[in-house]
């Protein structure tokens, strides 16, 4: 490489000078508003080369403070290492770093890895088959995905698809403690990212398609027991609500509204299950997570607003009990989860500080919320919708299009956005450096017909036929950057195939993502220019990470196996076939022992190999 190339040099100035305009207009805008750029509280403060949970921190930002790779060098990214971990269903997880190891859990069977970053093409140090019941196959709504786990005190912990948390030693790679926490016959699953403060690990269940009766959980990461349990639906004591639960809309104000906001026994079935993203805020013991969709998904069967579905809680995360909540979609009449994540940070509003939480809904609406309270200050379409004429702040209410309301056996067409929203699951990022908040999101509708459904223990709860397609412009697919004080789209890209990645925001003002066709692409963070691309294998609807490895060269990683909700779109000509491989990428594909001549091979242990049968841990 010739680093004196003077055109290579122009280039760089020019694309930095770019750049360093791009931040001044930014500030510029800022200071013109009378208010600074919004910030985040990036505790726990783990050290910025590693990557020990899913989002990076409490407050779910997933940005990292490592700049080695940035605007002026990405270009020169290349593949430095693969693994493939040989499972064909949807790779939906973040891998995970700590010192000289990286941490990956695969889908169904949810085996784990921990791969040996000292050497050369990062071995296998062990392997993990905790051999969960492969009854759980057939009771996965949307296939048999997980979001990864986290590492804590020594262990890496994570649920597995039958309804355990497990946690493995990260030393040997044996198992600690497993703890069933539901009945995986009745339609339970899990597929959630633990989420952990301290000594407590929260995890909450998926299923709300089948029938289930939502929760969130704490349990003790030492010992795996269950510390306290929250539903979503039911008694005030079941929802663990009490005196000092104070919502800030009137209408979410009475006495176990988790059963009067229902058809008469129909709330243990109502879902409101707990599948995604969970926050916290360390000065308020708080923590912020979203409940699903209601059960059935037919809502002429569930007349009322069925009460804490499509719901954002906040609770006392010692105790579970809960402060506030705000229904997003009451009487949900689309499948419009409030499961996605909730990025915690600090803004100037209208002249004064405010604690908030920003969250992209599947509703198509993003939402700036006082996060002390439960107040919303703005909601705003970030996607194309038809369902709603706004949000009405002073109720928080949002404005329902009749024409848009679905009827049993009646067959409603062009509904936006469809059941997997303007955005599903897929978490945005968030960088203190623009301000601005990142998200792959969708251009969908469907037409959609109602089935009257009945309850069978562990059978489809849902009734409702959908069939997808793109919406205006006809692409599937967007990824953005969202300014959340001013409540606005700042510039985005449109994408052939769906944006079903998480992103990715660093210090180098950069944003990584990934589509649903297999590009895997680096945008600056400031203008959205698109400044490398890179086709993988397979569909991107992991999580990407960067991180510091052992030679202190910064290195980004991501899955490329495509499942999940991207397949509602597998017939499209051009939508790639399924995979399992993990690409880690750095400067000019530079590695550990790297170069010509490399023979090297080592490793610790052998794969658990699920292909080959269900073998004990090693």
């Amino acid at each position: 490489m010739n680093n004196n190339n003077p055109d290579r040099r122009v280039r760089s100035l020019a694309r930095w000078l770019l750049s360093l305009a791009a931040g001044l207009a930014c500030a510029a805008a800022a200071l013109a508003q009378g208010a600074a750029l919004p910030t985040a509280n990036f505790a726990p403060g783990d050290p910025p080369g590693e990557w020990r949970s899913a989002a990076h921190d409490w407050a779910n930002t997933r940005y990292s403070a490592l700049a080695d790779i940035n605007t002026g060098n990405v270009a020169k990214l290349k593949v430095a290492w693969t693994f493939s971990d040989g499972t064909q269903n949807g790779h939906e997880a973040a891998p995970l770093v700590m010192g000289d190891t990286m941490y990956l859990v695969t889908p169904f069977p949810n085996i784990s890895y921990a791969l040996d970053l000292s050497k050369p093409g990062a071995p296998i140090k062990w392997s993990f088959a905790p051999n969960p019941s492969p009854v759980s196959i057939g009771k996965a709504c949307c296939d048999t995905v997980n979001r990864g786990g986290v590492l804590v005190d020594g262990k890496l912990i994570y649920n597995l698809l039958d309804n355990h948390t497990v946690a493995v030693d990260l030393r040997t790679g044996k198992e600690v403690w497993r703890t069933r926490m539901g009945d995986v016959t009745h339609g339970e699953t899990m597929t959630m990212a633990p989420f952990a403060v301290g000594k407590k690990v929260f995890v909450g269940n998926s299923g709300g398609e089948m029938g289930v009766w939502g929760w969130i959980a704490a349990l003790d990461a030492d010992t795996g027991k269950e510390l306290w349990r929250a539903y979503s639906t039911g008694t005030d004591q079941e929802v663990k609500i009490g005196p000092d639960f104070k919502p800030f809309y009137d209408w979410m104000k009475g006495k176990d509204l988790g059963i009067h906001t229902w058809p008469a026994g129909m709330h243990k079935q109502g879902a409101g299950s707990v599948w995604a993203w969970i926050s916290y805020d360390p000065e308020l013991n708080t923590i912020y997570y979203g409940t699903s969709n209601p059960g059935p998904r037919v809502p002429a069967q569930r007349p009322g607003y069925n009460l804490w579905t499509s719901t954002v809680f906040a609770r006392d995360a010692d105790t579970g009990m809960a402060k506030w909540a705000y229904q997003f979609t009451p009487h949900d009449q689309w499948d419009y989860d409030g499961v996605n994540e909730n990025i915690l940070m600090d803004i100037q509003w209208q002249g004064k500080p405010r604690k908030v939480l920003v969250h992209f809904d599947r509703n198509a609406f993003a939402y700036t919320i006082d996060r002390t309270n439960g107040e919303v200050l703005a909601a705003q379409p970030f996607a194309y919708q038809n369902w709603s004429k706004g949000i009405d702040l002073k109720t928080g209410m949002p404005v329902v299009n009749p024409a848009m309301q679905p009827r049993p056996n009646v067959k409603l067409p062009n509904v936006c956005p469809p059941d997997i929203g303007g955005k599903d699951w897929q978490p945005s990022s968030f960088s203190p450096r623009t301000g601005l908040v990142y998200a792959g999101i969708f251009n969908i509708c469907m037409d959609l017909t109602d089935h009257p459904q009945s309850y069978i223990p562990g059978t489809p709860y849902d009734g409702m036929e959908m069939k997808r397609y793109a919406g205006p412009g006809d692409n599937w697919g967007e990824f953005m950057a969202w300014d959340p004080v001013a409540a606005k789209k700042v510039w985005s890209i449109k994408e052939k195939f769906m944006t079903m990645s998480g992103t990715l925001a660093t210090a180098g003002d950069l944003v990584f993502y990934g589509t649903a066709d297999g590009w895997f692409r680096a945008v600056d963070a400031r203008n959205g220019k698109v400044l490398w691309s890179y086709k993988l294998g397979s569909g991107v609807i992991g999580q990407p990470v960067t991180f510091t490895g052992p030679d202190k060269r910064q290195y980004v990683a991501v899955y490329s196996g495509v499942g999940g909700a991207a397949m509602v779109s597998a017939s499209s000509p051009g939508f790639p076939p399924r995979g399992s491989t993990l690409y880690v990428f750095s400067i000019e594909g530079e590695s550990i022992h790297s170069g010509p001549g490399q023979l090297q091979t080592e490793a610790s242990m052998p794969a658990a190999r699920h292909d080959h049968g269900m073998g004990s841990n090693p």
